[in-house]
């Protein structure tokens, strides 16, 4: 390794390259002919998935990387050694259980590069592993040491770099809320009318009569059921007054070929079609529907708002550093859509008409901004050493877990630590004295207490501090909630020093 003088990144995937490009041909070439004949949808359609799909995955097929003794380039790109501070993994998780890694670097000015090679697949990618050992060996010979003392991997729950999604995902949601907002005076307006719409007269004028009813007789020629979630559609025969028209599964069924019917239109549309044996009205949505989807889509809005507020609040922690969760943000959500979403429904247009529904809205909105800070309060970060540590009375049994197998801590099996009670600090699987295998106090030595890192693993709350501990030379984790791993530790230094004094001889 220390003979390598320049190292290249290539995708293992380049063989595909060929494939890539005649998707993208082919993508260019049905769109550019969806427009030449006017914009066919279908046709349009399919040449922009293919277009998109194409240049989303050209650029990972045809990356490059190269590292020498003077810095990192790529193609569009060159930093020096000395501007490199660390590197560091990113980590993305995909829907199926998938994971993909790549290289950060991060420069002096905090700010950090993603290579576009080396990417790895799984945590057990050999030609991955070798190739970062094989940069951070250049770093570490022709740069300054790494920042870190440990490869710091950072993920969408950690302090790093975050994804560009959710406030994208936030901005999107924010926008179908506010067009369907935008609907629902409309829609008022629109179920007022049909409401008090009223058969034609004989003497009404050609151009109102789409404001008021009127009916017409036709033969059903045909039915076709498609099933009761995609419905059905009538056919009619000399397709007079139309030709079609779709309805629900249930009236394609009940209404037969041959049979007699009365459309009643409106407005250009059938409202109704009347027959001997079952009648199918169309469907208006009322404007408190509307309403409703607004509101859904408005507070679904607040989720990805909420994880883009906390990474940004906490953006000054060290990158690695497990963000709090915004599961609390999602509670204030749900409890706010309690209120919101009946009063949206039943006062979609007159909610300041109503002092009822004012004070509905003003007593669910002080809840809710209550709630917020709760919310806000719950997704706090404790440091180590802004802990107060309770006295001990009695035996206690406080939840811990040591991440590494021990011969205290065989196969991991134990999830709580045992306080008090005049015996040593011992480990249990579970609330009580069943099992328990005392804790070497002497052995262990606190190195220090930090919040957690990705590489502790997602079975780590993140509420959680975790200990690095010393076992005689070997590296040892345990985790607990902040004060209770204060109280584990001050067990085991006490522990430890009542051992000594009882020991003949001993220095320390």
């Amino acid at each position: 390794m220390n003979g390598v003088r320049e190292l290249v990144f290539r995708s293992r995937f380049r063989r595909g390259l060929w494939a890539v490009l005649v998707v993208v041909a082919t993508g260019a070439l049905l769109t550019a002919l969806a427009v030449a004949r006017g914009g066919t949808a279908p046709l349009l359609a399919v040449g922009v998935i293919c277009l998109g799909t194409g240049l989303a995955f050209l650029g990972p097929t045809t990356g490059e990387v190269r590292a020498d003794a003077h810095g990192i380039h790529t193609r569009r790109r060159t930093v020096s050694w000395t501007d490199v501070t660390d590197l560091r993994v990113r980590i993305k998780r995909w829907p199926r259980g998938q994971e993909s890694r790549q290289i950060l670097v991060a420069l002096r000015d905090r700010r950090a590069w993603q290579l576009p090679q080396p990417t790895g697949w799984g945590t057990d990618d050999a030609y991955f592993e070798d190739a970062l050992e094989s940069l951070r060996a250049l770093h570490r010979r022709h740069g300054t040491a790494p920042r870190s003392d440990r490869l710091v991997l950072v993920s969408q729950r950690t302090a790093g770099r975050g994804s560009p999604w959710p406030p994208v995902l936030c901005v999107l949601l924010l926008v179908c809320a506010g067009a369907a907002a935008w609907s629902v005076p409309r829609a008022d307006d629109s179920t007022r009318a049909w409401e008090s719409a009223v058969p034609c007269a004989e003497s009404t004028p050609a151009e109102d009569r789409r404001e008021c009813l009127t009916t017409v007789p036709a033969v059903i020629e045909a039915t076709v059921d498609q099933g009761p979630k995609q419905g059905g559609t009538l056919y009619f025969a000399d397709d007079r007054p139309i030709d079609t028209l779709s309805v629900s599964g249930e009236a394609a069924r009940e209404l037969k070929p041959g049979d007699t019917v009365r459309l009643t239109l409106w407005r250009g549309d059938v409202m109704e079609v009347s027959g001997s044996r079952y009648t199918w009205r169309e469907h208006v949505s009322p404007p408190g529907d509307l309403a409703v989807v607004a509101a859904v889509l408005a507070l679904l809005a607040g989720y990805p708002a909420a994880t883009t507020v906390t990474r940004l609040r906490w953006r000054r922690l060290p990158d690695g550093e497990v963000l709090p969760s915004a599961l609390p943000y999602a509670a204030v959500l749900a409890a706010t859509g309690a209120w919101l979403l009946p009063l949206a429904y039943r006062h979609p247009t007159d909610l300041l008409d109503s002092p009822t529904a004012v004070t509905w809205a003003l007593a669910g909105t002080a809840a809710t901004l209550a709630m917020t800070a709760l919310a806000w309060r719950a997704t706090r970060v404790r440091f180590p050493g802004e802990v107060t540590v309770p006295a001990e009375r009695g035996e206690v049994f406080v939840r811990a877990r040591f991440l590494e197998s021990t011969d205290y801590n065989p196969d991991g099996f134990g999830t709580h630590i045992a306080l008090g009670g005049d015996q040593p600090p011992a480990v249990t699987p579970g609330p009580g004295r069943y099992g328990a295998l005392t804790l070497p106090a002497r052995r262990l030595t606190v190195t220090r207490v930090r919040r957690p890192q990705e590489y502790d693993g997602d079975t780590v709350p993140r509420s959680w501090h975790v200990a690095d501990l010393d076992d005689d030379g070997t590296p040892v984790r345990l985790a607990a909630a902040p004060a209770d791993l204060a109280r584990v530790l001050r067990a085991l230094e006490t522990t430890a020093t009542l051992a000594d004094a009882s020991t003949p001889g001993s220095d320390r």
